[in-house]
């Protein structure tokens, strides 16, 4: 499937087979509830939810699976709850024959929106 360049995340999921969109919405939903006041936007051409000028964390549509790219903090995190998935650098494999583990990516964000919040206390205090 050849990808175009979105605009928003609606366009980046439209793009995909009914099959692959559900998986990618469940995800969007799960996020957003998670990170209440995150932004959405498309970085790195994938959707991407960001918090006080800082990614929290992106997601994207594959042939076979939904990538899901917390930033190695949330990876580490979360390394033993992790381990039942295919990883590559920076990411996780939730494969589309299965149902999206919801509940893990709920915690994940929290544990990341709670680490960004904390980073951006710390620089304010800074100043």
């Amino acid at each position: 499937m050849k990808m175009i360049q979105s605009a928003n995340i609606d366009e980046y999921i439209a793009q995909f087979p009914k099959e692959t969109q559900k998986p990618l919405i469940q995800v969007r939903n799960t996020v957003k509830k998670a990170a209440a006041g995150a932004e959405e936007v498309i970085k790195y051409g994938i959707p991407t939810f960001v918090l006080g000028g800082r990614n929290l964390v992106h997601f994207g549509g594959f042939a076979h699976h939904i990538g899901f790219y917390p930033a190695p903090t949330g990876l580490v995190a979360f390394k033993a709850a992790l381990e039942p998935y295919k990883q590559g650098k920076g990411s996780a494999q939730f494969p589309l024959d299965k149902p999206m583990p919801l509940t893990l990516i709920t915690k994940i964000v929290k544990y990341r929106v709670k680490e960004t919040l904390a980073k951006a206390k710390a620089k304010s205090k800074k100043k």
